[in-house]
């Protein structure tokens, strides 16, 4: 943190985020109606996209992230083609208070990661002889609160026990 005019606060250095590494994971990209599906089509395919994010602590202050996607296009009952691609990294996070570890972790290490996951989509989709998908950008700060709200619903109630 600064205090106000760009130099460290006192009592401590300033928060770091640094990018150590960033690879594929795995990859896949299936065309199983080629060549059919390459004519050309009178209306576009169904498009359905997931994303997860996955992390897991590698070493003190290190952290790999994984951002996954999956998606596939259908014409009625016809799949066009599908993918999944795991894109990881891994983190350095320094002077980060304990509380916004996990926001930081869960947030803006996919946002960084997203531009490379989306062009390597984007070339996938292209080389299976399709138009380039060209993902919309994604609102990592709402997956990350529909995931934290889904935990919450799925672990149960705190049972009381009446004498």
């Amino acid at each position: 943190m600064t205090n106000g005019n760009g130099t460290p606060s006192e009592g401590g250095s300033p928060p770091q985020l640094n990018v150590l590494a960033q690879y594929t994971k795995d990859l896949s990209f299936e065309n199983p109606n080629a060549p059919a599906s390459l004519a050309p089509q009178q209306q576009q395919p169904a498009i359905n996209i997931q994303i997860n994010v996955g992390a897991n602590t590698t070493a003190e202050n290190e952290f790999e992230v994984t951002l996954s996607i999956e998606g596939k296009a259908e014409m009625g009952e016809t799949l066009m083609f599908s993918f999944e691609l795991a894109y990881a990294g891994v983190f350095r996070i320094l002077n980060v208070p304990p509380e916004n570890l996990h926001p930081l972790v869960m947030i803006e290490c996919p946002r960084l990661l997203f531009p490379f996951a989306r062009e390597i989509i984007a070339s996938a989709v292209r080389d299976g002889g399709f138009p380039p998908l060209m993902l919309d950008p994604v609102d990592f700060v709402g997956l990350y609160r529909q995931n934290i709200e889904r935990q919450a619903a799925a672990q149960p109630a705190p049972q009381t026990k009446l004498s």
